[in-house]
């Protein structure tokens, strides 16, 4: 049974504030998918989780490049995917697999739908809603020990 966790954001402040919270519970190993709509916050809250780990570059969306690989503190890596623009999953599906079974590197995915089939089944699921133009809703999800233990420090 997932373990599950509803929080607020009334600005991008806290937002980053918050990815910054789960940036500094991950230590490597651990797979966040990110849902919402354009806008919701995805990547403000990457940029947040990339602080938490460390990572000292300025996180910017992959949109274009489909994915970007950060250094982060303990020789860990973030590798950010936004898989919004990806019509053949089959193509990401290895590099995928390969940077969720490593246990350093923490993987971030926006727009995971396309590829739900190759997403390990231990992860921890961000759910975004837009309530107002600066408010959001976040439910966070664990579906396994790693996302549990995630959510536990929160």
């Amino acid at each position: 049974m997932g373990l599950m966790l509803e929080l607020t954001s009334d600005n991008t402040e806290n937002m980053i504030s918050l990815g910054e919270r789960i940036g500094h519970s991950l230590s490597g190993g651990d797979v966040i998918e990110l849902r919402g709509d354009v806008g919701a916050g995805k990547t403000t809250l990457t940029k947040g989780i990339a602080i938490g780990l460390g990572v000292d570059e300025d996180v910017q969306s992959p949109s274009f490049t489909i994915s970007r690989l950060y250094s982060a503190r303990d020789g860990l890596s973030l590798a950010h995917y936004d898989f919004y623009r990806l019509n053949d999953p089959g193509i990401m599906a290895d590099e995928l697999n390969e940077a969720a079974g490593d246990d350093n590197v923490v993987t971030v995915i926006e727009w995971g739908g396309i590829v739900e089939n190759v997403l390990p089944k231990d992860r921890l699921t961000i759910s975004i809603i837009a309530v107002s133009e600066n408010g959001r809703r976040l439910t966070l999800e664990a579906s396994g020990n790693k996302g549990k233990r995630v959510l536990e420090k929160l």
